[in-house]
């Protein structure tokens, strides 16, 4: 395992953590405390020292099942969790300095912490970014000893762009990926520039990049790949990137072709997204211990070629582009 610095966290964390969605259900499974625990503890075994969570997963489950298993491992850990989709309506009027304050207090108790070592906030409403008296209430936050640092989840570059403006803004968690490389233009230069640490999530466009899934897979009602392709839920970006389905099987289809054969395809999505020396860390899930392993080796994979990156970047600009580029 490889590890970069997180911006201006201070934080050397693993260049790949983990994502713990999947731990807190969504994803069309229920996941006992045996299950969760054996996951995240096979990333820790592999090197991990960074995991992501959010308070809306599993209504907490996930949050605990973290901090549970991080309480019984002697490592220094970091433990990176979210607010703020909790709020319904999920509006931007909805977003309070009293209703942010409640759901960290909620977090550390979920978590029984004292100090978030990272909170940010998920995916909100555009017209957030544009409101500093939010931004204010993590400052205040911080001077009473409950977080250690800010970060943003965002769905789009523009609101990447207005969050790293906020002094106290040190991460920002996007979507990046072969199916999604906007963010490498404007924003990776920015964020560089002012020291963001950058963590990238959906870093398997919901899968699409293991290679695995064709036309005949199936998903079970739970899953959001079932019920979201669309946006029915939250952000269609969320969801396979944006890309349709149909669209992501035939350009999988050409990365084959270009990427190494012996070597698992998720494993080389994510060697690829690490080739950018932006990215701080990339938090790709997992539902098995399998998984999580086979995750943490693409850490130590040798660089992809810039024939295979220009590669790539072709298949992405003539079938990607015309469906997600201009959106996110």
């Amino acid at each position: 395992m490889n590890y970069r610095e997180l911006g201006k966290t201070g934080f050397r964390i693993s260049d790949v953590s983990l994502g713990t969605w999947q731990v807190g259900g969504g994803w069309g499974a229920d996941f006992d405390d045996a299950t969760a625990d054996a996951i995240i503890n096979s990333a820790i075994d592999n090197g991990v020292n960074f995991l992501d969570t959010a308070d809306v997963y599993g209504d907490g489950q996930s949050e605990t099942a973290v901090s549970r298993v991080v309480k019984s491992r002697k490592e220094e850990l970091y433990i990176a969790t979210k607010c703020g989709r909790r709020l319904s309506p999920h509006t931007s009027e909805a977003y309070t300095p009293e209703a942010l304050t409640g759901f960290v207090n909620d977090s550390l108790k979920n978590m029984k912490l004292e100090t978030l070592d990272l909170i940010q906030l998920h995916c909100p409403p555009t017209e957030v970014y544009y409101r500093p008296e939010i931004f204010e209430t993590f400052d205040h936050l911080k001077g009473q000893g409950k977080i250690r640092n800010l970060g943003v989840s965002v769905e789009k570059v523009e609101e990447a762009l207005k969050a790293i403006e906020y002094p106290n803004v040190t991460t920002v968690q996007i979507i990046f990926n072969m199916f999604r490389l906007r963010p490498s233009e404007l924003f990776f230069q920015e964020a560089a520039r002012r020291n963001v640490g950058i963590i990238v999530r959906v870093p398997l466009a919901s899968g699409l990049l293991s290679g695995k899934f064709g036309g005949s897979t199936s998903f079970k009602e739970g899953d959001h790949r079932s019920f979201n392709r669309e946006g029915a839920a939250f952000d269609k970006g969320e969801t396979f990137s944006g890309v349709p389905y149909d669209v992501g099987l035939k350009a999988v289809d050409r990365l084959k072709e270009i990427l190494p054969a012996d070597t698992p395809m998720a494993a080389v999505a994510l060697r690829w997204i690490l080739m950018f020396p932006q990215v701080s860390t990339v938090i790709p899930g997992a539902s098995r211990t399998s998984q999580a392993e086979q995750n943490c080796k693409a850490s130590d994979l040798p660089p992809l070629s810039s024939s295979e990156m220009e590669a790539i970047k072709g298949v992405y600009d003539e079938l990607i582009r015309p469906w997600v580029h201009q959106l996110w």
